[in-house]
């Protein structure tokens, strides 16, 4: 299994415009594959959007993207500035990307760690991430194996963003999270932001 997450950033006022004309190409698309998940930046970097597809391998993303489809991909070349595209291996503990509504917004998270430091990362969360999901939902956690590597990404539901912060302090206050040990220096950089389902995102 690898999910793709492709990060379009947009000219501003036009994520609406853009939502709308992903919905109506997506019923076409994803008779192809399934959509993971889609959503808009609400704090952080600004004006984008961030569809995920998940697939059984790279030849299934790439049999699914040289399908023709009407409708696909949806006419939105004038709104963008810039895109990116990343594919992760989900961690052992990651939940499939499934139609589930599990909060009104998403943190997503982008840890990126020093060479060879991720398994180390992986073993240590698997011995809290029951303890830790009790408090909030976690939607998806992996690294990336295409794109910028050395990154591990995990995405966590609130219902709004006072109970992420309740909840990230009293995970903290009761030593739940994050998770002990490692080596220190293995983290060497961390971006966080907040963002918003569409109205067709399956994850909502």
């Amino acid at each position: 299994m690898i999910v793709e997450f492709r990060t379009y950033t947009l000219q501003p006022g036009t994520v609406a415009q853009a939502e709308e004309r992903f919905a109506a190409g997506l019923p076409n698309r994803t008779k192809v594959s399934p959509l993971g998940a889609f959503w808009h930046t609400e704090v952080g970097p600004l004006n984008q959007i961030i569809h995920v597809w998940p697939y059984d391998s790279l030849e299934a993303r790439t049999k699914a993207r040289a399908t023709k489809v009407d409708g696909w991909p949806p006419n939105i070349r004038e709104f963008i500035v810039d895109q990116t595209s990343q594919i992760f291996v989900p961690a052992p503990f990651s939940p499939k990307f499934e139609p589930a509504q599990l909060g009104g917004i998403y943190e997503i998270r982008y840890y990126t760690m020093r060479p060879g430091a991720i398994p180390d990362t992986i073993a240590r969360w698997a011995t809290a991430i029951d303890a830790r999901t009790k408090l909030s939902p976690l939607a998806f956690a992996g690294s990336s194996e295409l794109g910028d590597l050395n990154i591990w990404c995990h995405i966590w539901a609130y219902k709004n963003a006072q109970e992420r912060f309740d909840i990230r302090e009293k995970a903290r206050r009761d030593g739940i999270w994050p998770p002990r040990g490692g080596t220190p220096g293995q983290l060497l950089k961390q971006v966080n932001m907040l963002v918003v389902p569409a109205s067709f995102s399956p994850l909502r």
